[in-house]
């Protein structure tokens, strides 16, 4: 009769690509934290602005070129494609807005054409 012998194995190595991972993902989080952290002024001026153009262009667009809002959205310059537009046809108003950063309206105004609302600083 034949014998079968076991041998012993070493113990398993705990994998540390996770682990490593796990690190990197962090520090990169925190690199882009301090980024935005320290641009955040012109981000958000950025943000401001371009949603105000936006508004601006899409209530000509809208209420004095006759087309429809999703049309007006194919408008937009190249960069702006985080901007959506809104409309409020009671106001005749055209809002844009950059997610979480900014929001602008422009209504239309017999006379005046598309009137951005103030600023708030």
């Amino acid at each position: 009769m034949a014998t079968t012998e076991t041998i012993p194995r070493a113990p398993a190595r705990k994998r540390l690509w996770p682990r490593i991972l796990l690190v990197l993902l962090l520090v990169l989080a925190s690199i882009a934290a301090i980024a935005w952290f320290a641009n955040r002024t012109a981000i958000n001026g950025y943000a401001v602005t371009g949603a105000s153009y936006a508004a601006r262009v899409g209530c000509a667009c809208r209420y004095i070129g006759g087309r429809s809002i999703g049309d007006c959205a194919k408008d937009k310059v190249a960069g702006m494609e985080m901007v959506s537009l809104s409309e409020d046809p009671s106001s005749k108003s055209v809002t844009a807005s950059f997610p979480l950063v900014a929001s602008q309206t422009a209504t239309y105004r017999e006379g005046y054409g598309c009137v951005l609302e103030e600023w708030e600083d």
